[in-house]
């Protein structure tokens, strides 16, 4: 069996499955007989591109999809895999495994004293800043903002703005959720 086709079995039954539907159902919902979706289960179909087109249209997802290699529901990054960065005086960690179009989640921890100037994004975008441990002081427009733990602000990630810890003797530690403008 070829990979394309053990890939279209295995994506197509998990797909099922997880979706609570039975193949009568996904014969109902798109036009595909029912013994084609069995033979596109156990891989011994060689469907057409109409088909693939209809069966892709019932999950609602791409045809890349169907016939890619199978996703985990699950996948484990080790801390040793995180890419972290050094920038200025800050340490910043993603939080999120996968690149997500339009949205960037970060972790980043300040030394003591440390700062770090942010960079201008595209006109626009937004970010949400959460201080979670210690102090953090956010320079943007010409204003100071002093966030303690819990403390969240909202502001243009589009103007030169500055990450500030305060604190000359532990380290802070904010989260930092950006919007980017399309």
């Amino acid at each position: 069996m070829s990979d394309i086709k053990r890939n279209l079995a295995e994506n197509v039954r998990r797909l099922r499955v997880t979706r609570n539907f039975s193949q009568q159902q996904l014969a109902n919902m798109s036009g595909i007989p029912r013994p084609t979706w069995a033979s596109l289960e156990t891989g011994t179909a060689n469907p057409t591109l109409t088909v693939l087109c209809k069966a892709a249209a019932a999950f609602k997802v791409s045809i890349e999809e169907l016939i890619g290699p199978p996703r985990s529901e699950f996948k484990f990054i080790p801390t040793a895999a995180v890419r972290e960065r050094k920038r200025q005086g800050a340490r910043i960690r993603p939080l999120v495994a996968e690149s997500i179009p339009g949205l960037e989640i970060t972790r980043t921890e300040l030394e003591p004293g440390g700062s770090m100037v942010g960079v201008p994004h595209k006109a626009g975008t937004r970010e949400y800043l959460t201080c979670e441990r210690g102090k953090v002081e956010l320079v943007a427009g010409g204003e100071h903002h002093m966030l303690s733990e819990g403390d969240m602000l909202v502001f243009r990630g589009d103007q030169r703005h500055s990450y500030i810890n305060p604190d000359k003797r532990r380290k802070s530690i904010s989260v930092s959720v950006v919007c980017f403008a399309t």
